[in-house]
Parts: C-alpha cells; structure tokens; sequence
C-alpha cells in the first residue's frame, strides 16, 4: 500500500525532517532513530544548537516510531498525531551531531506515549522530550 506518508510498509521521513537535514538511521517497532548534522541554519544567535531542532528532531523521531508501531499491529492507514509534547533541556553544544532516539512509555491501541533523548556529540544527554499520540 502506498500513500503519502508510508511506502510499502515504511514510514518515510517528514518533508519537514528532511528540510531539516535529518536522516534516517533505524526505524522499527520499538525503536526509532535520526541524525542531523548542525549547519549554521541550526544554530541560536550565540553559537548554540537552537532548541526548536531539538524538539523538531524530536518530534519527528517520535512520529516515526508511532506509526511504523502503528502500521505493524494496525495497519489500518490511520496516521499517528502529537497531541502533547513536553521537553526539558538538559544541555546544549555549538553545532556537531544530534541524534534522537525514540522508544515507547506506552504504545496502546488508541495512544501511544513515546520518550526521545535528543544526544550530541560524545552521547552527550541533550534534551528528553516526551510525545502523546493519538491516531487521526
């Protein structure tokens, strides 16, 4: 089945994400992974990782693990929405790696709670953001 979202069964990179520069590393049913490598569009006025790319990464990991979760025990086409985000930063650095890595709190049948930690160079803890999901 293909549609705009999903090919063949794998959640695809948001327009937005790849506006970004995220790429795509892993996406499975409990795990979901992207990296972005900070260009000076990334960066805040003093040099710092902008904290709007670490909650957009973020954000767009956690989508991915909820529906490719979604497409792999419902498979019913309906598309994972954020209904809730909260994020607290823990750190910052100029520029470098972010990686996100997105697993479940928990991935219910109506919702899913998923937590991203936002890393930097080293696996240097950044940021823990915390998504709700519910299937539009």
């Amino acid at each position: 089945m293909t549609n705009d979202w999903r090919e063949d069964y794998e959640v695809k990179l948001s327009p937005y994400a790849a506006f970004l520069g995220a790429e795509k590393i892993s996406a499975s049913p409990e795990l979901a992974v992207l990296q972005i490598e900070c260009g000076p569009q990334h960066l805040n006025p003093t040099g710092m990782v902008h904290g709007g790319v670490m909650v957009s990464l973020a954000d767009n990991t956690a989508t991915m693990l909820a529906n490719t979760h979604r497409m792999s025990t419902e498979n019913d086409g309906k598309f994972m929405v954020g209904i809730d985000l909260h994020a607290t930063f823990l750190s910052n650095q100029p520029g470098g790696t972010l990686r996100t890595e997105a697993r479940f709190v928990r991935a219910g049948k109506r919702v899913a709670v998923v937590r991203t930690q936002v890393l930097g160079d080293g696996g240097r803890l950044l940021a823990e953001v915390t998504t709700t999901h519910v299937p539009a």
